[in-house]
């Protein structure tokens, strides 16, 4: 395993000494960010390398452990797969995730281990109180951020566990110099062989030690990153199953944009608007295309191609057919797991609202930009809308 380095440091010197007139520029809300980042990540480093150097001494073993049938949920950004993936591992007797605190707090054997040990003992001689405590600090913190369900104790995108080696794509959140990273956006076209091939053996080691400590059988991750590495992840886990996800233009390219802006704002404070849209539709329109030719050019049974409308208005019939499809046993209490999945989803209200006339586009622009992907799935245009409320004026 290696840390990018070179990438750390220039991302440090590009917002101390080179940031102005970016969206990263240096302000006050920026500096008490990165004077924190500058305290608390490297100690966090440290800590966590500490411990996987612990794990290859005392728990060698997990370097064996077999990954069997992994499911990977693919397809843009904001196209349902916090839902299916959040679905899905509600059936804890079949699937295993990785959560927010697995990624950012426990990412190591060791450290897993041990915070079950402190578990135990609360649950033990202390009623769960440590517990209740954590619980009540995350609706707190993460819990008020709307835009997008987190929690530690949720299932969270593990492109994030690439943090702690300094090198993917959720870097240009915390540092948004896009002319410094590496083309993660096309991962599998752009990126050279040892590249990809050392970043995903750092990702199917963390993998390896999750599994290794839950005992679990499958494991479900939700990626959308993963869409621009579609052949590297098959090259790495030839077992793997894969839900590709398509959502309308119309709605994903507008939500992304504000995704992405919201997110990154959080740890930046650039002027007012929307920015990084032509890097989001080049972004976009290379996940949509780049899975789909790869689907395309590879049929399998351990493939499945949703469109987001069937998942979310039909989405008993649609799981129970990939638990058939992919060879996952169906379980009698499925009907009550997506019950409870889907009642969650509409208790959760975004604070976000948003248009693609706000961001500069037209309805007309978006079905150009996006046609291949209207005619494929014949997503509808919405172009009836536009006369009828055109006749309405008139």
């Amino acid at each position: 395993m290696k840390y990018n380095f070179p990438l750390f440091w220039r991302s440090l010197y590009r917002s101390f000494f080179d940031s102005k007139n970016t969206t990263a520029r240096l302000t006050r809300k920026r500096f008490i960010f990165l004077a924190l980042f500058c305290i608390v990540w490297p100690v966090g480093m440290l800590i966590h390398w500490f411990c996987f150097w612990l794990d290859d001494i005392f728990f060698p073993d997990y370097k064996n452990h077999p990954i069997e049938k992994p499911l990977f949920i693919l397809g843009n950004l904001r196209s349902g797969s916090t839902f299916l993936h959040r679905l899905l591992s509600r059936d804890t007797e079949t699937f295993t995730s990785l959560t927010t605190w697995d990624i950012y707090l426990t990412p190591s054997v060791i450290q897993k281990k041990f915070t079950r040990f402190i578990a135990g003992i609360d649950r033990k001689y202390f009623g769960n109180v440590l517990h209740r405590l954590l619980f009540a600090f995350d609706r707190r913190t993460l819990g008020t951020i709307k835009i997008h369900p987190i929690s530690f104790f949720q299932p969270e995108e593990d492109e994030n566990i690439h943090l702690h080696i300094w090198d993917g794509y959720f870097v240009t959140f915390l540092f948004p110099f896009m002319d410094e990273m590496p083309n993660y956006q096309h991962f599998d076209e752009a990126l050279s062989p040892e590249h990809k091939r050392r970043i995903m053996t750092f990702y199917k080691s963390m993998l390896q030690r999750h599994m290794y400590v839950t005992g679990k059988k499958y494991f479900v991750a939700k990626n959308p990153a993963f869409s621009a590495k579609i052949e590297t992840v098959v090259e790495f886990f030839p077992d793997a199953r894969i839900v590709y996800l398509a959502r309308n233009p119309l709605d994903m390219l507008p939500s992304t944009i504000s995704w992405i802006n919201y997110s990154r704002r959080i740890f930046t404070d650039p002027k007012p608007g929307f920015h990084y849209v032509d890097e989001i539709v080049d972004m976009t329109r290379h996940w949509y295309s780049h899975p789909l030719q790869y689907i395309d050019a590879h049929p399998s049974p351990r493939h499945l191609i949703l469109k987001y409308d069937d998942l979310i208005q039909r989405p008993e019939h649609v799981i129970r057919a990939f638990y058939e499809q992919f060879g996952y046993p169906d379980k009698p209490g499925l009907p009550i797991i997506i019950d409870q999945a889907v009642k969650e989803t509409l208790t959760f209200n975004s604070d976000h609202a948003y248009s693609y006339e706000e961001m500069g586009f037209s309805r007309e622009q978006i079905v150009e930009m996006y046609a291949d992907v209207f005619k494929r799935f014949d997503f509808d245009t919405r172009e009836a809308e536009v006369v009828s409320s055109v006749n309405a004026v008139r």
